[in-house]
């Protein structure tokens, strides 16, 4: 009989992947329910220390030794409290305990079991321990002990990925409800909301990828672990997992900026000498790099030499594009960058995406100026890209307006023919 029992407990620890005191806790607290239900009464606590080894449970009532008070002093004050604090007033939580006659012991009576007795001490008194419990005793301790192992499992998973916050994770894709996605993580289930999700991207079922574990907290149904595909620290999580330089600190990066989906741009520095940082993450004919791109779903990377100096920072942050010169205001922490005819749209970018990246990335205020011509900032090259885009939607509307008289007319014309 204990040999089953012991291999029962291996089983649930092995498939639940809890530890044995885990296992034994929820024994303990089941067959101190089925005591309650058939044997015990209101004024015990009952404890229920259980031996997996020879399968023997030993019963104690529990009790801590507490102040002599008097019980009809003491209900006229907690009624007194009770009514102050539904008043609104301010009262003190431990002045409204009262004497718990199941878990608590006065001193007087205390004493009279054994005179050395104080406030504080724990009395245990053993219980005798029925040879079986009852159909309904036996149910209750079913249920107690399914409970208390769902909790533990649950209170074991949310430790297990706590310490993993702010890490990558590989996880399938299971299914999808409303806009959001179920990640299956093996031990656990995540969830990737729609704000954390890259646009155009596929997550139908059974896609693995690699996951950021953005939060991780305890809801009502156990563990809720928020994903993510859009953190920009996901980028930097891939870089220390396919560049060794960065994993062992030769190489840091100093900052990350990030359109999800469609371009990032990544700030590095040689914390050694003879350490090329931008040849290092990009790799032998682009292998590193490439890895992390597809990773990525095609996502661009730019990789910028990071500078101590501002006027080079921005420089190189403006990467591809070619800077002629460079005004900076340290007070405003502005810039105001002058680039050749041919260089000014690579400067700016689609939607002026590759100057607000490189001002995301260096923290300052940039505006593009070409040859004679006013300096463009991010926010105009912005409101030019939506004004375009409501101009082309607009068009779209005309065309579609002409076209369809046009069909119609034609169809017209066939049915005059054919009456002919």
């Amino acid at each position: 009989m204990a040999n089953e029992i012991s291999a029962a407990i291996k089983q649930i620890c092995d498939e639940k992947n809890l530890s044995v005191d885990a296992v034994i806790s929820a024994i303990e607290a089941a067959l101190a329910a089925a005591y309650r239900k058939d044997f015990g009464d209101k004024s015990q606590n009952i404890k229920v220390v259980f031996n997996a080894d020879n399968a023997q449970a030993v019963v104690f009532d529990v009790k801590e030794v507490v102040e002599d008070v008097d019980l009809e002093e003491q209900e006229q004050k907690w009624e007194e409290l009770k009514v102050r604090k539904e008043a609104g007033e301010d009262v003190d939580e431990e002045d409204m305990q009262r004497f718990n006659p199941r878990t608590e012991i006065m001193l007087t009576e205390a004493k009279t079991i054994n005179s050395s007795y104080k406030v504080g001490d724990v009395i245990e008194t053993k219980l005798e321990v029925p040879d079986a419990y009852g159909r309904m005793a036996a149910q209750t301790a079913k249920q107690v002990i399914i409970q208390r192992l769902r909790e533990a499992e649950r209170d074991n998973i949310f430790a297990q990925y706590e310490d993993k916050e702010g890490t990558l994770v590989l996880g399938t894709v299971t299914r999808r409800e409303g806009r959001r996605y179920l990640i299956d993580l093996g031990q656990a289930t995540g969830t990737l909301p729609p704000e954390e999700q890259i646009p155009r991207e596929n997550y139908n079922t059974g896609v693995r990828l690699n996951f950021y574990i953005v939060k991780v907290h305890m809801g009502n149904k156990g563990a809720e672990i928020i994903l993510s595909r859009t953190h920009p620290d996901i980028v930097r999580e891939l870089f220390a997992m396919e560049v060794p330089e960065i994993a062992a600190g030769s190489v840091e990066i100093k900052g990350i900026a990030r359109e999800a989906g469609s371009r990032s741009k990544v700030a590095v520095e040689a914390l050694e000498d003879n350490i090329d940082p931008i040849g290092s993450c990009v790799g032998q004919k682009g292998a590193r790099i490439q890895t992390i791109i597809s990773e990525l779903g095609g996502e661009k990377i730019d990789i910028i030499q990071w500078e101590a100096d501002s006027k080079k920072y921005i420089i190189n942050s403006l990467s591809p594009a070619k800077v002629n010169d460079i005004n900076i205001d340290e007070d405003t922490r502005s810039a105001e960058v002058l680039v050749n005819e041919d260089q000014l749209s690579l400067a700016i970018g689609k939607g002026g995406q590759n100057v607000r990246l490189a001002a995301k990335l260096t923290n300052w205020k940039i505006d593009i100026k070409g040859p004679d011509q006013k300096p463009v900032s991010i926010e105009e090259e912005k409101e030019e890209a939506d004004e375009k885009t409501e101009t082309e939607e607009a068009d779209e509307e005309i065309v579609t307006e002409v076209k369809k008289p046009k069909i119609r007319k034609k169809k017209t014309d066939v049915v005059e023919e054919e009456t002919e």
